[in-house]
Formats: C-alpha cells, structure tokens, sequence
C-alpha cells in the first residue's frame, strides 16, 4: 500500500515501503524468469549436457535476477535477502560475490526516516512530552534497516540508550511482500537445493509478525538479558522502556561481526565463531529461547572479548524435550555405521516410516555435514560449505522415482532450531573460524553424547 505521511504543512508519499503497484510488477518478474530457466534447464538435460552442470547454470542465473530485483527493494524482500545472506558462503563465487555485492548496496540504500516522522511515532507511543524522556536524543538515525530505524540517545538517568522507531505502514508493506514472494517460493530451490525454501519463507513470515510486535521483542530481550547477567562471554543489553513503535535499550559499542567477517585477524575470527555458536546452543539450557537470526548485523565482539548480542524480535522457545531431540539430531552424522544413521533418522522424524532408501547414500549425505561435531577441533571454510552445497545440487538434481531427495523431510519443530544453526554455520563459514564445536555440543545439548541419552 501507498503510505502518505503528514510532514509539516503537506502530504508526502514516504519512500518505506515504495509504491505496491512497483514493488508488486517487480516481485512478479521473479517467477517468470525462474520457470523459463528451469525449463531451459531440463531442455539442455535431454540432449546430454550433465544435470549437475545444467543445475549450476540455472543457480547462477537465477542468483542474477534475484539479487538485482531485491537489490532495489526493501521492506519483506530485504528480510528474504538478509535470510538467504548466511548461505552465501556455500555458493560459487561468482555467485556469492554479486551476492555481497547486492546486499551491502541494499542495506546502505535504506532511506532513513525524516526527523519530523520519527517525532510523530515516538510522540504516538511516548506521549507528547517524549522530550523529557531524554537528556539528548540524535535525531541522525544510527541505523535503518527494513522495518524502522535506531537513534542514539541518553535517557534522563545518564544512560546511552538505542531507540528503536518503527517505520508507519511497516507492517503492511511487509506482509505485502512475503505474500507475493511466498507464491514462487518453490522456485527458488535450484538457488539453494537441500534447503526447503517454502517452509523456510513461511516460518520467517511468522516470525517477522512477531519482530513487528515491540512488546514482545521487549519481553523476550529481558528474559535473555537476565539470563546473561554479568556473564563473561556475553553481553545483552537491557531493556529500558518499550511501547507501542518504539523500543529503547541500553546502547552496545564494539566491533559488528561484518568488519570481523571482512579483515578481522583469525583470532578474533575464532573467537568471534566459537562464542556465535555457544549463545545459540546455550540459550536453550539458559533461558528455553534460541536467537534465531545469527545475521551478522546482531552482533558485535567488544573490546574486552565479549560478544554482544542485538535483536531479539524472532527468537523462538526452546523446551526441554525439543533440547534432547537438538541434541540426538547433532549426533546423528557422528555415529558411523549407515544402518544406525537411517533408524536414527526415522526416529526423529527425517525419514518416513515406509521409506526405502540406501543406507550408505544416506550416510555418504548425512555424515559430511556433521563433520563439526565429529572431531575435536573443526575449521569452518567456505570451500567446506560449497561441497555440501554442491553435494545439494547433485542430490536435487536426481529425477528418479525414489531419489533421496524426495525421501527426507524436515518435521516442524525443528525449523525454527534448523534455520538458527544453518545460519550460524554459514556465518562461521564466512568467519572461517575454528574451534571445539563438539565440546560446545556435548556442553549445551542434552542427549548429544550416548551417557546422557534418556532410559528407555
């Protein structure tokens, strides 16, 4: 929808979200493109070309048109775009780095709100007198993302706060997009095979009507930021007063895991990596939550070594039974021998009861990505994540009647977790970190290691 905002004495036509009629044109020409490369694809396939090397050329072309059309958007396009962000590592280069490319113009780009609007909100949800609320308030906003904005201030107690202002017509803009993207969304598989995108999609949507509540982001940040008091490793600031649009929270110097990601030295890489991968796995013991957005841009390494963790809009909780199947997944790369790795699958949920598959393929599948966990120290690579990406494509590829592909699902509860620990893999990816992993695993994650599995 077209949002006009009231700016002194005039209408203006507010450039967050941009007119529907030219967003919606855009996101339509995606389809279109990607059906008539697909079916390109399968044309080469039938007079001999190798499927594996057709898939890669619809990858890269589809990765074109996809990046350059939310390259100019913002609002749900730039959440898919972030979302799709953490597994770049695991792309061709020439795939990846447009990619980059793509996103940092995207986020760079994002219009800021006029002061004047920003005073409207924080006048809406604080009351007229918000003023007083404050010792200074900057009206230059620090940051503007996809569905509002942050300002630097200092509350009326001393404190260097972050206020985080809600765009007007946010909601609707966004619920917009994820309506048009969510109808080709099974398209966009030849971009990023193994990955489920459509499920993928509508989670996010979910998730992001619950970024849009402040409220709830609110009470979700205090409970990890009691659970994180005074911790070594970590650091998450508290909540200072919330309602409505806007949202203010102690501010968080230090370094944004992006500049880690572009020149840090290995060891703040390692560094960095190593504590990325233990907030995830210990907010479920901590505080039954897991952060679920592991975006670069939520995190910052501060000087003394800790890492400082921001929003908290699409975290999901995490009960204790759900902690032991996290675990009993982890493990199940790990445990050898092919037969084991099929019961244990079934089991879980990831093959179906009736399903006939070969153990060794399953394995030959299964184990590489679990090598993290198998070793006692693991590197991340990019090189690492484009072999299990391009051991995706091989296995997407496969038409036949009872391929793979079309025996392995991913039940529900795991998505929100699933979509957490891929991302954080593709950010240690991208930091090329190394570390114990396995130990942080058999640390956090009940039922990871054969002494903690529940007695029958």
């Amino acid at each position: 929808m077209t949002v006009l905002l009231q700016l002194g004495d005039g209408w203006h036509v507010n450039d967050i979200p941009r007119r529907a009629v030219t967003r919606t044109a855009k996101l339509a020409s995606l389809p279109l493109g990607l059906a008539g490369r697909t079916a390109l694809g399968i044309g080469k396939r039938t007079i001999g070309r190798p499927a594996e090397a057709v898939a890669l050329e619809v990858q890269r072309r589809t990765a074109d048109q996809l990046f350059a059309v939310l390259g100019e958007l913002k609002g749900g396009a730039m959440k898919v775009g972030q979302l799709l962000s953490i597994f770049e590592a695991g792309l061709p280069e020439d795939v990846a780095g447009p990619f980059r490319a793509s996103l940092v113009r995207l986020q760079e780009a994002a219009p800021p709100m006029p002061a004047a609007t920003a005073h409207r909100v924080l006048a809406a949800n604080l009351g007229d007198d918000w003023h007083a609320m404050f010792a200074e308030f900057d009206d230059r906003p620090a940051a503007a993302a996809s569905i509002g904005q942050v300002h630097k201030a200092v509350w009326h107690d001393g404190r260097t706060v972050a206020v985080k202002v809600q765009y007007p017509g946010a909601a609707d803009a966004l619920m917009s997009d994820f309506a048009q993207i969510s109808r080709f969304s099974r398209l966009l598989t030849p971009l990023f095979p193994g990955i489920e995108v459509k499920p993928v999609i509508a989670d996010l949507r979910g998730r992001l009507e619950r970024e849009l509540d402040y409220a709830d982001e609110a009470r979700v940040q205090t409970a990890f930021h009691d659970a994180y008091a005074d911790d070594p490793d970590f650091v998450v600031p508290a909540v200072v007063a919330q309602s409505g649009d806007v949202l203010v929270t102690e501010w968080l110097d230090g370094t944004p895991l992006a500049d880690v990601i572009a020149d840090g030295p290995q060891d703040r890489r390692d560094r960095a990596g190593l504590l990325l991968f233990r907030f995830l796995l210990s907010g479920p013991a901590r505080c039954e939550l897991i952060h679920i957005d592991p975006h670069p841009g939520n995190f910052r390494l501060l000087d003394d070594g800790r890492l400082g963790v921001l929003d908290f809009g699409g975290a999901a909780r995490v009960p204790a039974d759900l902690q032991w199947s996290i675990g009993r997944v982890l493990r199940i790369g790990t445990l050898g021998d092919p037969a084991d790795i099929v019961e244990a699958l079934r089991a879980e949920g990831f093959l179906a009861p009736d399903a006939q598959v070969d153990p060794d393929e399953v394995a030959d599948l299964v184990a590489p990505h679990a090598a993290p966990f198998a070793v006692e120290r693991f590197r991340y690579s990019r090189e690492w994540l484009r072999e299990q990406t391009a051991r995706g494509i091989g296995l997407a590829s496969d038409l036949r009647p009872g391929a793979l592909a079309r025996q392995l699902r991913l039940p529900p509860q795991y998505l929100a977790v699933s979509r957490a620990l891929s991302g954080c893999g593709g950010v240690l990816c991208q930091l090329e970190a190394e570390g114990p992993f396995r130990a942080e695993a058999e640390h956090w994650l009940p039922g990871f290691t054969p002494e903690t599995q529940p007695t029958p």
